[in-house]
């Protein structure tokens, strides 16, 4: 990667400013093709995006030697259309080289159709725009939005809410989470001792294979539903027995792992896969010490010491109440959304309650919009400190007070004004489900940074679409107002 964008059109490659797209569309493609469109050709706008962009090529960089590179307008185009349109890298390669329109968009013309991209091409490229720039592009995104609605002098009000985005793992069981940090850390050793002619692991696959049917075992081993107390008693033994002899299997290869790594050269527990290894141990350990509690000593397992997954360690288990989701393993997410439907501002939470985020998401939202005046929000986001802080910095604040009301917010609750605004309020369930029907309902990526990105991707994509939907309707409405004009002349 070299510059934002070629500064000189080259032969036979598209200019972007001139495509055009079908008014009459329903598909989401062209909604988000044209707001890309509308950020390269209004100028103000492309050189404030391409300003945040070129921060993103190393100083030391010379534009002029090695291999040129993906441009970053070009990852830009397809880290939004791949979160927007809800695509895996192998969908969103197809449609790089495929289609007409987003190659088009990404400058190739018709002198270059055999130009392909690659999968891994696609991958690193689309993945370098971080959330910094992104936040700061969605800004300069929902500013043009309400230029395009001229309504970016006026005051602007806003609706808050939070929803949970799922991280890409499996559903936690003690036992499987067992068998993850078993797994992992003896693959590891074993190619450890493999590239260094060590043969002390050489039956690993067998070893694996063995604790893998013994956690199957005890997973399908139920409780009782007998009302015949020997039964019970019968089942309850066999469990307790399956589990033991898992945890046997499972502590025997976590010490010999232990062992092999006290007799490996000291220069590779310096390594990456080192440091990884040393996680994967104490995981193990800390889930052999939790099944060893809950099956075999009765004990309740407080919430505060249970993992919900190895990988992606941030997941939370979080429960808000949906008729038929009991829970949901991921991260909430609160969003900002203004009247007009922009997303203008966003933050992933983690081990924070809605009450807690609501003064900083209007203070920082206030830093980007100063001319926020008022907000709405639901009862999960009340608190006497809230109440307090947030009339201090909005014009009119909706904060619906938990429990019982005194004269005065009887009186401020019952008031015309703001039983209007809160019940306005609901739509900003309309802009959750618009972002979780557009990617955001589940993350694939691997690791919180990459978890953060995703989010803001999915907010910037969401945005542009807007703006390309405000368009298209604009344009639609031009061709119809021709359309009647021609019917009126024939006539």
């Amino acid at each position: 990667m070299r510059e934002v964008i070629a500064r000189q059109l080259r032969l036979g490659h598209a200019d972007i400013g001139r495509l055009t797209f079908n008014p009459r569309s329903r598909d989401d493609i062209p909604q988000v093709l044209q707001g890309l469109q509308y950020i390269y050709v209004t100028d103000e706008l492309r050189e404030a995006v391409f300003a945040v962009l070129e921060k993103r090529v190393p100083a030391e960089v010379d534009a002029s030697r090695g291999r040129p590179g993906m441009d970053l307008w070009n990852a830009l185009v397809l880290a939004t259309l791949r979160v927007n349109l809800n695509w895996d890298y192998d969908r969103l390669l197809e449609m790089a080289n495929q289609h007409r329109s987003i190659r088009q968009m990404l400058g190739h013309g018709f002198w270059d159709d055999d130009d392909e991209y690659k999968l891994q091409t696609v991958k690193d490229n689309a993945a370098l725009v971080d959330e910094a720039s992104l936040q700061r592009i969605n800004q300069l995104v929902v500013e043009a939005g309400h230029k395009l609605l001229k309504k970016s002098r006026a005051a602007l009000s806003a609706r808050c809410d939070s929803f949970v985005v799922e991280s890409n793992i499996h559903y936690p069981t003690d036992i499987n989470l067992l068998y993850d940090a078993v797994r992992c850390s003896v693959r590891t050793v074993a190619d450890w001792c493999e590239g260094h002619g060590d043969s002390r692991w050489r039956q690993w696959q067998y070893n694996l294979r063995q604790v893998k049917k013994a956690c199957r075992h005890a997973q399908k081993l139920k409780h009782s539903s007998s009302q015949d107390p020997d039964k019970q008693a019968t089942r309850q033994q066999a469990i307790r027995d399956a589990h033991h002899t898992y945890l046997g299997l499972c502590a025997a290869l976590l010490s010999k792992v232990e062992e092999t790594v006290a007799d490996l050269p000291l220069s590779l527990l310096d390594s990456r896969s080192g440091n990884d290894l040393q996680r994967w141990l104490g995981y193990g350990w800390h889930q052999v010490d939790l099944v060893r509690r809950r099956v075999l000593d009765g004990e309740t397992i407080p919430h505060g010491d249970k993992i919900f997954s190895l990988f992606e360690d941030y997941s939370e288990w979080l429960s808000k109440g949906k008729a038929g989701v009991p829970v949901e393993l991921g991260l909430n997410v609160c969003v900002m959304e203004s009247a007009d439907g922009f997303i203008l501002h966003h933050q992933v939470m983690q081990h924070c309650p809605d009450s807690e985020i609501a003064v900083t998401m209007v203070k920082q939202a206030k830093a980007l919009f100063p001319s926020l005046s008022a907000c709405s929000f639901d009862k999960g986001f009340h608190s006497p400190a809230n109440q307090r802080e947030l009339a201090e910095l909005l014009d009119r604040v909706v904060l619906p007070k938990k429990g019982r009301w005194s004269q005065a917010d009887t009186a401020r609750e019952t008031d015309p004004a703001f039983v209007q605004a809160r019940r306005q309020h609901s739509a900003v369930e309309s802009g959750i489900n618009a972002l979780e029907v557009h990617g955001l309902d589940y993350c694939p990526d691997r690791g919180l940074e990459r978890f953060k990105r995703y989010v803001a991707l999915a907010v910037v994509g969401r945005n542009l679409q807007k703006v390309g939907a405000i368009l298209q309707a604009r344009a639609l409405e031009a061709l119809q107002k021709d359309e009647r004009r021609r019917q009126r002349q024939a006539a």
